[in-house]
């Protein structure tokens, strides 16, 4: 089991947990390729709208890669790959800046945020556990 972290604003997480998938890097392949089935997932999303949304910086959705795998989907001329999420309903947004000094992704490093623009990057189990009880979704450490 691995756990992923995308990175994306708000308002465009609000859609995806809307339809129950999960989509990084502009609709790219390789981010959601990776991910399997079980797999811990979360949003990170630091601002809330693109381009001109506010600072956010915040963990905005939590939950697994469901059964099933990666589909191109028809938007018109865009055609984004996704996948399926089953994202716990029960976690609420956290910030970040309290996690700071503790993640693996973050601590000691003053320039954390340059690892983000990525857009999807593994986490390692410490740190999709803490964000899971901080968002209150204990349900996905089982």
């Amino acid at each position: 089991m691995r756990y992923w972290l995308g990175v994306v604003q708000r308002e465009h997480v609000l859609r995806g947990v809307a339809l129950g998938i999960a989509q990084t890097n502009h609709g790219a392949r390789a981010g959601v390729a990776r991910m399997q089935p079980g797999d811990g997932f979360v949003y990170y999303s630091p601002k809330t709208s693109y381009p001109q949304g506010d600072p956010l910086r915040e963990f905005t959705a939590i939950g697994r890669i469901a059964p099933g795998e990666p589909w191109q989907s028809e938007e018109g001329d865009f055609r984004p790959w996704r996948r399926k999420v089953d994202y716990d309903g029960a976690a609420v947004p956290a910030p970040i800046a309290p996690l700071l000094d503790v993640l693996d992704l973050t601590r000691g490093n003053p320039n954390w945020g340059f690892q983000l623009r990525r857009g999807h990057l593994e986490v390692t189990p410490h740190d999709f556990a803490l964000i899971a009880r901080e968002m209150g979704a204990d349900s996905l450490l089982a």
